[in-house]
Parts: structure tokens; C-alpha cells; sequence
């Protein structure tokens, strides 16, 4: 009897919990779209090529949206601006969603909050250009060697365009 009773208890138990799983919410899904690694080669290169067309031997490097580094293209010759400048600008434009100049316009407003002093991977300066879908933010492009973050930007955006048709 008791050995019943258990066994009864049992199988109610799992019917009710099985029930209530089916019954729950799912967990909320999310997409998005994913810079792949031939469009980021392929900016970088196109970056390259706008810089070197005006005399400027730069490093390049290119960040998925979480800001972590996809492709990274070294400055042939003597070492200039190092990878980790442009790692870090690149790293910027992906999570903070805007160019590293923006960045920097808006953290140096008196009284503006500054996430550099919780992240201190955040870069300022010019030469990081947030790659975008639409409003969507799909990565970072940053260029340092140029002689001014002005033209490290332009070459950035140079990359950014030759792939931006490809970018749906």
C-alpha cells in the first residue's frame, strides 16, 4: 500500500512538472548579424591600400561586436603605433557604438561620465570607426600610424566603404 501510494505520488509529480515546463515562457532568443572574417580581411586591406596611396604605413585592426579582435594586419617597416592602440580603438567603436573621435568628444563635455573608469579598454582619440547594418553595430574598424588621428579615421572609413554594399 504505501509502496503504491509512493509510486502514485511519484508519477503526479512528474506529470505536474513536465506540464508546468511546457507551460513556461521560453527563454528569450536574439540574432544578429556577424562580420565575417573575408569582409574584415577585406576592409583591412582596402584600408591599407587608402593609406598607402598617401605615403602612410599603418597597422589595422578590426573587432566583432563584442569588441574582441578579428583581424589584425601589422605595418610592414619599422614598428610605429602598436597593435595594441588600434586593438583597443577598434574595441571602443564596437562596444561604445560610435568613432573613437565621438567618444571622445562626449566623455570630455565638463561633468559627462566617462566608462573608461570602469573599462579600462576604452580608447580615445580619432582612428576607430564603428562597423554598422543599418543602426546595428557589427564590429570596429581602428587605423593608427597615419600622421594624424584625422587621417587614420579617413583610412578607416575608406575600409568601411569598400565592403559596405556587402553589408546587409
Amino acid at each position: 500500500m504505501i509502496r503504491s501510494y509512493a509510486l502514485t505520488v511519484g508519477a503526479i509529480l512528474t506529470v505536474s512538472i513536465s506540464i508546468n515546463a511546457r507551460a513556461a515562457d521560453p527563454l528569450p532568443t536574439e540574432t544578429h548579424k556577424v562580420l565575417t572574417a573575408a569582409l574584415a580581411v577585406e576592409a583591412a586591406q582596402a584600408a591599407i591600400v587608402a593609406c598607402k596611396a598617401q605615403g602612410y604605413n599603418v597597422t589595422v585592426t578590426i573587432a566583432d561586436r563584442a569588441g574582441l579582435p578579428k583581424v589584425v594586419i601589422v605595418r610592414d617597416g619599422p614598428p610605429g603605433v602598436g597593435t595594441e592602440v588600434t586593438r583597443r580603438k577598434a574595441y571602443t567603436a564596437a562596444v561604445q557604438r560610435v568613432s573613437t573621435g565621438d567618444f571622445t568628444k562626449r566623455i570630455s563635455a565638463p561633468g559627462a561620465f566617462n566608462p573608461g573608469m570602469y573599462d579600462s579598454q576604452l580608447a580615445t582619440g580619432q582612428g576607430g570607426v564603428p562597423i554598422k547594418v543599418g543602426e546595428e553595430t557589427i564590429g570596429g574598424i581602428a587605423v593608427g600610424g597615419a600622421p594624424g588621428g584625422d587621417k587614420d579615421e579617413a583610412c578607416a572609413i575608406a575600409g568601411i566603404d569598400k565592403i559596405k554594399d556587402r553589408l546587409n
